[in-house]
């Protein structure tokens, strides 16, 4: 087994669109261990290193043109298996063997790395905002209602007849019936009101409450919305 010898380039390429980035290549080869390749190696190649980078640099500037920059990165593999593809075809005439082509770096452009710092902090940030947002409203439904259910449990302690559905309902046609308020207050609001008839109130009072109810545990001295187990 003859011995092997180890080699590394780095190649400056556009990719598609004109972004700019650095590939760095590591390239493994050895002489072919029979007599003509010897020979062809010692008499042919006198320096088999330059002649095994150019051949990486062709395949990369003719590879990584066509390609996205983010795709870059998930098919290394792929231009790697290229390079090593036709170095092994380039280099056999001249009696090498290659071994191994893996890329072992990808480096952009100091800008287009900052450009791709920024969408992924903004990405991250995004993500977080959103989280809060979810974790905020959820507590201030459950803070609404634990104020409900303090609030019927007072009022059935004064009014015994009254069951605590009944209280719920009630208050939730006064909290609909501020809405109503507030949005009359601005004259820039449009809204359109529809089965607005007093008769309809009992409806609208099991609609909200249901809706607003759904997904949420259940408070002592609450009654269960309809459909709910």
């Amino acid at each position: 087994m003859l011995r092997s010898s180890s080699s590394s380039a780095s190649v400056s390429s556009g990719c598609l669109r004109t972004v700019f980035l650095t590939i760095r290549v590591a390239i493994q080869y050895q002489v072919i261990a029979n007599d003509d390749a010897i020979k062809a190696s010692y008499y042919r190649l006198t320096n088999p290193k330059q002649q095994v980078e150019s051949y990486v640099y062709d395949v990369i500037r003719s590879t990584v043109p066509k390609i996205n920059l983010d795709d870059v990165f998930t098919t290394k593999e792929e231009v790697a298996a290229d390079i090593l593809e036709n170095l092994r075809e380039a280099m056999k005439d001249f009696g090498y063997e290659i071994l191994s082509t893996p890329i072992t770096d990808i480096d952009p452009n100091r800008e287009v790395k900052n450009a791709m710092n920024e969408i992924n902090k903004q990405k991250r940030l995004r993500v977080a905002a959103e989280d809060e947002g979810e974790a905020g409203i959820s507590r201030q439904r459950q803070a609404v209602m634990e104020g409900l259910r303090e609030s019927c449990a007072a009022f059935h302690d004064e009014i015994k007849s009254i069951d605590p559905k009944t209280v719920l309902d009630l208050m939730v046609v006064t909290s609909y019936f501020d809405m109503m308020k507030d949005l009359g207050a601005h004259d820039k609001t449009s809204a359109v009101f529809m089965n607005h008839s007093p008769g309809a109130l009992e409806d609208l009072a099991g609609a909200v409450s249901k809706g607003f109810m759904t997904g949420l545990p259940a408070a002592p001295g609450f009654a269960q919305p309809m459909g709910r187990r």
